[in-house]
């Protein structure tokens, strides 16, 4: 630490050097905080999660109980012992519930005035934070598996949408309508997520094995369609379409900078993609335990170097190095299977959410006090030993004195 201080005030440093470091030592000192409870609400299980991006302060859970918590995670009282208090909640007897499990909620990228939940009752509703009643109702043929804002765009409000029907949906916030419809899958789509670097750019994952790259100002079709091979399958190979994976695909996550994409499937793997080509990097993760025949919401660090993946697996969170697929650490504190996890990169802290009805919050170990090193090895041993024994003080009188 004091010698990225150092280096950093010198000038010969990368000023980010410094906090690249202690992020990356925070994320790896990850563990379940004994000091911070959050208030159980849900009834059932928790499906999915979101930390609004403005001020990093709020958290949306829906459950699937059909239920949706707002908890502010500030520590208010002062004490090292705190528990995290739901300051909304869209319960059972409110008359604007969602009559079946919460799949996706997520905060409008530039304002927690808003937020939008999309559940089984085939219904996503944009609601009014203040009032807690939906400013919008879209209505769809089949249960609505995914949605999700772009948290870059400034020359659209699009929300694109997962349902039990093939075809993704496109809704506009502005005109509170269905606005297109984009063609290519052959199963229910599982899982959508659109670019954080490019703001046309969609990538969508569905049972049919398949993950599609999409420009929506195109109306021809897909980018490209994902394939594991890289265009070399064997030539006895009965597969003439290209899948990203063996199983369902119910999982999609972009890095922070949006060179990389991220997918899960049933047939417990986890591939990263290069978004821009297409091409799959074989960084090899091992077997990633993938039972769930919904949408799988995993998270990747930012700010870190080497980036990280936190991906569900059983009752454990798994935790990845993105590039080299090392598996870094397993965090263990469920009871029941994890099916939601979300990264905060302000505070480098990780929530998790399961079918147990728990969040848990895994916080960095505080980081003890740094001690000078002498550069003779004779006399660290008697600084160390000074501040435990008198015997070792220096009792010399200056010529001061």
């Amino acid at each position: 630490m004091l010698g990225f201080l150092s280096a950093r005030q010198a000038g010969v440093d990368d000023p980010l050097r410094l906090r690249r470091a202690e992020s990356t030592r925070r994320v790896l000192s990850l563990k379940l905080n004994p000091d911070r409870d959050v208030d159980r609400i849900h009834g059932n299980g928790i499906n999915t999660i979101d930390i609004d991006a403005i001020e990093g302060r709020y958290m949306l859970s829906g459950g699937a109980d059909g239920v949706i918590v707002i908890y502010d995670l500030e520590n208010h009282s002062g004490k090292q012992q705190y528990t995290c208090r739901p300051v909304r909640t869209v319960g059972r007897s409110s008359r604007h519930v969602h009559k079946f499990s919460v799949e996706t909620v997520q905060w409008y990228p530039y304002d927690t005035g808003m937020f939008v939940s999309s559940s089984f009752d085939k219904t996503m509703k944009v609601w009014d934070t203040e009032t807690l009643k939906p400013a919008e109702v879209f209505e769809f043929e089949g249960n609505v598996y995914s949605h999700h804002l772009s948290p870059i765009a400034r020359k659209h409000s699009l929300i694109a949408v997962g349902t039990k029907n093939p075809k993704i949906q496109l809704c506009d916030l502005k005109s509170g309508s269905r606005i297109h419809v984009l063609q290519g899958h052959r199963a229910e789509v599982l899982a959508v997520r659109w670019s954080p670097r490019y703001e046309n750019i969609l990538a969508t994952a569905s049972a049919d094995s398949k993950v599609n790259i999409w420009d929506v100002r195109r109306a021809s079709g897909s980018l490209f369609t994902l394939d594991q091979h890289n265009g070399e399958k064997s030539k006895a190979s009965s597969q003439a379409e290209n899948t990203a994976h063996n199983g369902r695909v119910n999982g999609l996550c972009f890095t922070s900078d949006g060179l990389y994409l991220l997918t899960t499937g049933t047939d417990d793997r986890m591939r990263l993609w290069n978004s821009a080509t297409g091409k799959n990097t074989l960084v090899n993760y091992g077997k990633v335990c993938n039972e769930s025949r919904k949408r799988l919401q995993f998270s990747v660090s930012h700010g870190c170097s080497p980036e990280f993946v936190f991906v569900p697996c059983g009752s454990s969170v798994a935790v990845y190095a993105l590039h080299t697929g090392e598996l870094i650490t397993m965090l263990r504190g469920h009871y029941n299977n994890v099916d939601c996890c979300e990264f905060h990169p302000d505070y480098q802290e990780l929530y998790s959410g399961g079918k147990d009805g728990n969040l848990l919050s895994w916080v960095p170990v505080v980081r003890t006090a740094d001690v000078e090193e002498e550069p003779n090895g004779e006399n660290k041993v008697a600084v160390g030993l000074s501040a435990v024994n008198p015997a070792f003080q220096d009792n010399w009188s200056s010529d001061e004195d």
